[in-house]
């Protein structure tokens, strides 16, 4: 097979300059013996070959000295379609059918994931900001999905992030993961280490999208450090969730049974613990578990924060619980938005409080002093990027829109997953005794 295409079981696929550390993280933990779909990655040099061939070079610095900020969104815009709009060139056409070939051979559906050069590392995580493609079944659908990834390179939502991070998107590249698709039963996220020094799995039933983009609240496992069962707590999901300017209304219901058993839940300890071993340090994973059992789908680094007390003020106020993401004290006035359409309400210092968690809400963490949400779990994309900020977060939280009122002064405890508030008269009062 052509060199830019190798299989994630071979040696050189642990090359995070060549694959991204998406790809080389996977390739490692198969290379340890954790299971994994296996499958092919593509090397980044492969994006930029496209990039040379179709005359986009300028585009891309373009896009990031130009000091006209319309010009420079003009130079991102064409840079973004002509990833995705022109073909792919010859060089690089057969060494992908191949390698889609030999992962979809008997018409099994397939998957193309994104591995940037920056993402998956410790302080760029990038979670939820790129693109993955799963249930690909013809040829046409897989290049569709490869010119998309790598043109998720130059989306207005990874050229924010990456402008927090101070790095230039014509100094990276893309490279890809084709795998066949994981036919899951259950899937969901863990973490590795805890502020209480525990274990964490959370887990859904069907793929893991909706865990990832914080649609629903997960189950949740927490695990002590020998991979004994210490709690759980059956998750909840919404019926017919939409912007509530679209007069949808959004029904909640307790999931009947626990996704995983006793016996998963070890195993899965067990996988958290051995993919710790690899990746060198905390870890957060995705998973998900089809008829031969559970496979890998991903491993970052996990930023683990200190537990807070709270301060004696808050003590005696009204509290509410839910899934940490696992770092960070804040307080801040309530600002409740019930869709993405109201984030411009959202103020430097607010605590924002919200139904969906979705990767979406990574535009704010920059300015807020906390994110409470109905929705969502500790392993999701949102949560993943508010630990990397440093931002304290606590998802799961139910009725938090209804509870919490508009205005008053919130404390977000994203290690204990609490979340108390005192009516603004009364916070009021209190600045005056000081």
């Amino acid at each position: 097979m052509n060199p830019l295409v190798v299989a994630i079981s071979a040696a050189q696929a642990t090359d995070a300059g060549r694959f991204g550390p998406k790809a080389a993280n996977l390739a490692a933990l198969g290379h340890a013996g954790l299971p994994t779909p296996g499958g092919f990655c593509v090397d980044a040099q492969a994006y930029r070959m496209q990039v040379a061939a179709l005359g986009l070079e300028t585009e891309a610095r373009g896009a990031f000295s130009a000091g006209d900020r319309p010009q420079a969104r003009r130079h991102a815009l064409r840079m973004k379609l002509g990833l995705h709009d022109r073909p792919i060139i010859p060089e690089l056409l057969e060494p992908l059918l191949e390698a889609w070939r030999a992962v979809t051979g008997g018409g099994a559906p397939g998957v193309v994931r994104s591995s940037a050069l920056v993402e998956d590392r410790q302080g760029s995580s990038f979670a939820g900001q790129f693109e993955s493609y799963l249930g690909l079944d013809n040829e046409a659908d897989f290049l569709t999905a490869v010119r998309a990834c790598w043109a998720a390179l130059w989306s207005t939502r990874a050229l924010r992030y990456m402008a927090t991070h101070g790095l230039d998107p014509a100094d990276t590249a893309m490279g890809l993961v084709v795998q066949p698709l994981v036919a899951a039963r259950v899937s969901g996220g863990g973490l590795s280490r805890t502020a209480d020094g525990e274990m964490l799995v959370n887990a859904a039933q069907g793929p893991g999208s909706a865990i990832a983009q914080g649609e629903i609240v997960p189950d949740r496992y927490v695990l002590d450090r020998d991979g004994v069962l210490k709690e759980s707590a059956l998750g909840r999901k919404y019926h017919a969730l939409g912007c509530v300017h679209r007069k949808r209304s959004a029904s909640r219901t307790l999931f009947g049974v626990p996704c995983l058993d006793r016996e998963r839940v070890a195993e899965l300890g067990l996988v958290l613990r051995k993919a710790e071993e690899v990746i060198g340090g905390p870890v957060e994973i995705e998973w998900a578990l089809d008829d031969e059992g559970i496979k890998l789908l991903q491993a970052r680094p996990l930023r683990v924060g200190p537990a807070q007390v709270p301060d004696d003020i808050w003590l005696n106020h009204p509290r509410l619980n839910g899934h940490p993401a696992g770092i960070g004290w804040g307080t801040g006035r309530a600002c409740v938005v019930n869709c993405e359409c109201e984030l411009g309400r959202v103020a430097p210092g607010d605590v924002l409080v919200t139904t969906v968690a979705g990767p979406a809400l990574g535009q704010v963490l920059s300015y807020v002093a906390g994110v409470v949400a109905e929705l969502g779990g500790s392993t999701s994309h949102l949560a993943s990027l508010a630990r990397e900020r440093g931002v304290p977060m606590v998802l799961g939280v139910l009725d938090a829109t209804q509870r919490i009122p508009e205005g008053s002064m919130v404390a977000v405890d994203g290690v204990a997953g609490v979340v108390r508030w005192m009516s603004s008269e009364v916070s009021q009062w209190r600045i005056a005794q000081k």
